[in-house]
């Protein structure tokens, strides 16, 4: 069963990680979530858990999860790429973020 919204306490730490697995800068993060680039970067800049309103952290919890990223508490608090399993192969494979120029 997936974690509520608001039971996993986001930190600048896990931005930057979710981030760093999908290869986005802080600007694709403002425009995939509507939370200005200057309030990303603020937050990114102080350490631990997020000073933000819990509207502007739900956007960009969303925003990772769309693009594939979970958010986990295994043995501490951490990101990982979701895992979909493909129905029509009956295999797994990783979440693409990014349409691959090349065939």
């Amino acid at each position: 069963m997936p974690e509520r919204l608001d039971s996993l306490a986001i930190t600048s730490e896990l931005i930057r990680a979710a981030r760093a697995l999908l290869r986005w800068e802080q600007r694709d993060l403002a425009r995939a979530s509507g939370v200005s680039l200057p309030t990303i970067k603020r937050l990114e800049g102080a350490p631990g858990i997020l000073g933000a309103h819990s509207s502007t952290v739900t956007a960009l919890r969303r925003a990772f999860e769309s693009a594939g990223i979970e958010f986990t508490n295994g043995g501490g608090p951490g990101v990982r790429l979701a895992v979909l399993k493909n129905e029509n192969a009956g295999d797994h494979q990783r979440r693409r973020t990014k349409q691959s120029r090349f065939p």
